[in-house]
């Protein structure tokens, strides 16, 4: 274990020098979590393969489960990749900095443990005026993926990460809750057809607006059940976002699905089982029932994709042994959200008709 420094810092007021500490951390090959518009990152040096692999052991993270090199300008585009199509040269003008992550052909300076092993790297440039700050003030390009135990919730504020990762981490900077509260949009751009492996703030509607035609991995929003099947990004591969207790998703009319999970929480409750609820501000009144927790509001779909992670961690420290949640899929944000917890759940989804 070791001693875990905790930084706060204020978004809108702060200074170069307040990042001093960790970029030094992190030019000597330590770890670094810091908050981004989407989620809290952990981050090392993505050019220096030790210091990758200190990502992979803090987390639990699978050694084939790539890593995301956070670039703070578009000419790092061409330090690290071998090939920049133009369509990722148009997403980045539209998009960057911002919460859309493009993968190419990497070239010889990034090492495979940043890749997973892959020829390919994974790059975003964040828009987050700390993250953005530290990028450049340690001179490196950040390897980061979510700054949590792997396969828990993602952290949308420091107390997250302190709870999984203190005594792991050389330092935490604590910059307030994110804005986003997902992950960002990953579109592969080594392939024929632009394809997005990963939904997010950025929308399939927004990229065809910018490159005409985008495809959606099919391992998306359900469990590909065939065992040959390799999904594109292999963290597909794995259960992520998931909260101790087993989850549930019900879909369908939303009277019929409220009726649906109140009657289930019932039955469980007469069996000594502690039920978590996800509802949203419109429909929590009616439950009557459960421990219930309002994950947003359906006029809103930002709000809800701020508290997913965050009420999938309140449950965790209330001690639910169950958790039901309406869902909320819809061709925009609302695939991010679905996707989201179908991960967390391990697609449990029940259609109630």
């Amino acid at each position: 274990m070791m001693n875990t420094i905790v930084k706060k810092i204020n978004e809108d007021n702060f200074t170069d020098t307040d990042l001093c500490e960790a970029a030094k951390i992190l030019r000597e090959g330590g770890l670094v979590a810091f908050p981004t518009e989407t989620v809290y990152g952990l981050g090392a040096n993505g050019l220096d393969e030790k210091a990758s692999k200190k990502i992979y052991e803090a987390k639990g993270r699978p050694s084939d489960n790539p890593l995301i090199l956070h670039i703070a300008d578009v000419d790092s585009l061409y330090e690290i990749a071998s090939e920049v199509p133009e369509s990722a040269k148009r997403l980045a003008d539209e998009f960057w900095p911002g919460p859309l992550t493009m993968i190419l052909k990497k070239n010889n300076k990034v090492p495979y443990s940043t890749t997973g092993g892959l020829e390919s790297v994974a790059i975003r440039m964040p828009e987050h005026k700390i993250a953005l700050a530290l990028i450049k003030e340690s001179g490196l390009y950040i390897a980061a993926p979510s700054a949590n135990t792997s396969g828990k919730p993602s952290p949308t504020k420091a107390e997250h990460v302190i709870k999984d990762l203190n005594g792991k981490v050389d330092m935490i900077i604590d910059g307030g809750k994110v804005g986003i509260g997902l992950e960002s949009t990953i579109i592969d751009l080594t392939s024929k057809v632009p394809t997005i492996l990963r939904p997010g703030y950025i929308t399939e509607e927004m990229l065809n607006n910018v490159l005409g035609t985008v495809d959606t991995d099919k391992a998306i929003l359900k469990e590909n059940k065939d065992k040959n099947y390799k999904p594109k990004a292999p963290g597909m591969k794995y259960k992520h976002y998931a909260p101790k207790a087993n989850l549930t998703i019900f879909e369908g009319n939303e009277a019929t699905v409220i009726d649906e999970i109140i009657k289930r929480t019932m039955e469980k409750q007469t069996q000594g089982v502690k039920v978590g609820i996800i509802a949203t501000d419109e429909s929590k009144e009616k439950y009557q029932c459960g421990v219930v927790k309002t994950i947003g509001s359906r006029k809103n779909n930002k709000s809800i994709a701020r508290g997913l992670y965050e009420i999938l961690r309140d449950f965790d420290d209330l001690d639910v042994d169950v958790i039901y949640s309406e869902s909320f899929l819809d061709n925009n944000l609302g695939q991010a959200i679905m996707n989201r917890l179908l991960k967390a759940s391990g697609y449990d989804l029940i259609n109630v008709r």
